[in-house]
């Protein structure tokens, strides 16, 4: 039985470092962060740490939990409760952000972290702990943690979303980067009624940040050198109104720095067409567009980063 189990460890801990030798699926080099020998032995070969050990346990301040390893956005605080199982719970992940396998004990269902694929616990349903009954049993050591204060937030649209998306989930201190629609007059948005250009959505993406790492300025660069900012409600060969340049302001501040880049790429002889726009509710896009090179293991022709800064 312990040569069994050995192996079973051994089979994980090599897929796990295969995964991240060879790179996400749209072909980038995986960035780990460094483990200790502890978190290894849970996040590289599926242990387990002691009940009401973890720092996470009992800890419920606002903020993002990440995944200790490669520093992806996994939990939202609002979703983390109090099960009393001696582990930290959640009845509701970040979409798309955990990915569920069939356990090696034939019985539960493990729960691993969508980019990296290092463990993080088990799931469980049918408790009714909370009126989603669902319970995300999670490893404190397989977590680390964002404080809502140091939680950066901007949108951007730049054309097609999936490009953009694609260019910001890449950026080091991107937290998460979501596709989705901003900046119309009718709520929850699909993607079809968007492409009628009735709603006046812009295709965009969420990009939360940890502002110790980046900052609006780092990533609006970013965001002027992977799309033409020139092009008026069009980009490459989409045309409409849903693929127009613009910024949707989050923060009095934000505005200002987009000025000084604009200011900048016009003394460069550039007819920024970006517009300011404050910022309205943004709406995810359905789950196919979030994550769409990566899944299709290719990255985008029609956004292409040029040196612009």
């Amino acid at each position: 039985m312990r040569r069994a189990v050995f192996f079973v460890s051994l089979v994980s801990a090599v897929a796990v470092l295969a995964w991240a030798a060879a790179g996400d699926k749209g072909g980038r080099p995986m960035t780990t962060n460094p483990l200790t020998p502890e978190e290894e032995r849970i996040i590289l070969h599926r242990g387990t740490e002691p009940p009401f050990s973890g720092k996470y346990d009992q800890h419920f301040e606002g903020g993002l939990y990440l995944c200790k390893r490669c520093g992806v956005a996994l939990y939202r605080s609002e979703s983390k409760f109090n099960s009393g199982c001696g582990w930290p719970a959640f009845d509701e992940e970040i979409r798309g952000a955990v990915e569920r396998r069939p356990d090696p004990d034939g019985r539960r269902t493990e729960i691993v972290c969508a980019r990296c694929g290092g463990h993080l616990g088990h799931v469980f349903t049918g408790e009714k702990l909370t009126p989603k009954d669902t319970r995300h049993c999670v490893n404190s050591l397989s977590l680390d943690f964002v404080p809502q204060e140091h939680v950066g937030r901007a949108v951007f649209a730049g054309g097609c979303f999936w490009g953009v998306e694609y260019h910001f989930s890449r950026e080091p201190g991107v937290l998460l980067a979501t596709s989705g629609y901003i900046g119309g007059h009718t709520e929850r948005p699909s993607y079809r009624e968007v492409c009628s250009h009735t709603t006046g959505h812009a295709e965009a993406v969420e990009v939360l940040f940890d502002r110790r790492k980046t900052s609006f300025e780092t990533l609006s660069r970013l965001f002027f050198e992977i799309h033409d900012p020139t092009q008026v409600d069009r980009q490459g060969p989409d045309v409409g109104e849903q693929y127009r340049s613009a910024i949707f302001l989050v923060e009095p501040e934000q505005e200002a720095v987009a000025k000084k880049l604009i200011r900048i790429l016009e003394q460069q002889g550039l007819k920024v067409a970006t517009r300011l726009e404050p910022a309205a509710t943004f709406w995810p896009a359905e789950d196919y567009h979030q994550d769409y090179f990566e899944k299709q293991g290719a990255s985008p022709s029609c956004h292409v980063r040029t040196r612009r800064f």
